[in-house]
């Protein structure tokens, strides 16, 4: 039941909102003239990928009876709070069972569900609208590495398209600055999470991020962020030796032959105290990568 009220409100979006954008009403117009397409047609402009992206951006800001029952279980029960703040941030995985109180209760809910014996979110929708929330929480919005980057926003957003390379040399630096002294518990188990709160204020409002679940785990996370009509896949991982890496920019390059995409990026948390920070380009099978190390 929750899927399908979370499909009703998107195509909701699509046909009410996102038809009417000034965007769209542009392009439709541009059909008109072109006659590309009858005027009967010209409402579905919306029913495209971008528009469908823009209508998740639409859902993921706003609130209704759906997200607030979501939100006000996490207040009421911390322990579920914590445990699904754990599986989103660190990768680490809980058993799943109907036993326990806490799991059964977000099942019930249809929060959570049975993934190969695991809890997983139910849903991408879900999946993003906690990351949000988590990063959002105001201790964490306080943060010098949130301040840094919105001081910083207005070179990492060029004609309407994001510079990622300079989103991540420009990490590195305020990474290093803040937390250079931290130790490698802190790296390990925080420093994917400040690469998404330095993200989040440069996309916020125009763009979509989300975590492709296949490959978050305790060592590696691949982030996908959806912006101005383009594809971003960054690798974010812990550095466990360069064989391990290799394999990585293998993963990669995968990922970018399904998205189509000649450029993808890596930053690498490195426990190395010989590590060379900083951010270089690299070509491989055709494909570019830019690695970014702290």
């Amino acid at each position: 039941m929750t899927k399908a009220l979370l499909v009703s409100r998107l195509c909701q979006l699509m046909d009410e909102d996102v038809s009417i954008r000034q965007e769209h009403m542009a392009m439709a117009e541009n059909i008109c003239q072109t006659g590309d397409m009858t005027c009967e047609r010209l409402c579905n402009t919306a029913w495209t990928r971008r528009g469908f992206l823009e209508a998740v951006r639409m859902i993921l800001s706003e609130k209704n009876t759906l997200f607030e029952s979501l939100i006000g279980k996490l207040h009421d029960t911390p322990r579920l709070s914590a445990m699904l703040k754990t599986l989103l941030f660190t990768g680490r995985t809980f058993s799943y069972s109907a036993d326990e109180s806490v799991i059964d209760m977000a099942a019930m809910f249809g929060f959570i569900q049975n993934r190969n014996g695991t809890v997983a979110i139910a849903n991408r929708i879900f999946e993003m609208r906690l990351y949000n929330y988590y990063l959002s929480q105001d201790e964490i919005q306080e943060s010098d590495i949130v301040k840094a980057s919105l001081r910083e926003k207005s070179q990492f957003i060029v004609d309407g398209r994001l510079n990622m390379r300079r989103i991540l040399e420009k990490f590195v630096v305020h990474f290093t600055d803040i937390y250079g002294g931290r130790n490698e518990k802190f790296l390990e188990d925080e420093g994917r999470q400040y690469f998404l709160l330095y993200l989040k204020p440069i996309i916020n409002g125009t763009g979509n991020y989300y975590i492709e679940a296949r490959t978050r785990d305790l060592r590696r996370t691949d982030v996908i962020v959806d912006y101005g009509g383009e594809q971003y896949v960054i690798e974010m991982k812990i550095w466990h030796g360069e064989e391990y890496n290799k394999r990585g920019e293998q993963q990669l390059l995968s990922y970018l032959e399904d998205y189509h995409i000649q450029r993808g990026y890596m930053l690498s948390f490195c426990f190395n105290r010989n590590k060379k920070i900083g951010v270089h380009d690299i070509f491989i099978e055709g494909k570019a990568i830019t690695e970014a190390i702290v």
